[in-house]
């Protein structure tokens, strides 16, 4: 795994995950469902699971890896967006 990929506090991800502040509910519900109907493709699919195959091979290019790494990184973001979402709709279910 690239060193991109690891959270020492400046990733993308890492970086992320402090923008969007977990504790705090700043979603409204519309943007809540949206970001909950985000998926990936089914062309992507195939593509990471091809490149999940390879990498388990050991038989990445640097270029696949590269893509790899793109996709886990665009993966990780998701789930924290998702992640938001959810928390904004438990927040709203509470009455809050």
């Amino acid at each position: 795994m690239s060193t991109m990929l690891h959270d020492n506090g400046t990733t993308g991800v890492a970086i992320l995950s402090r923008v969007l502040e977990p504790g705090e509910e700043t979603l409204s519900p519309d943007a809540a469902r949206a970001l909950l109907s985000l998926r990936f493709q089914k062309a992507d699919k195939r593509r990471m699971n091809q490149l999940a195959a390879k990498a388990r091979k050991g038989t990445l290019t640097a270029k696949e890896r590269f893509e790899a790494e793109q996709y886990n990184l665009v993966s990780h973001m998701l789930a924290f967006l998702q992640a938001k979402a959810r928390g904004a709709q438990r927040h709203e279910r509470k009455g809050c």
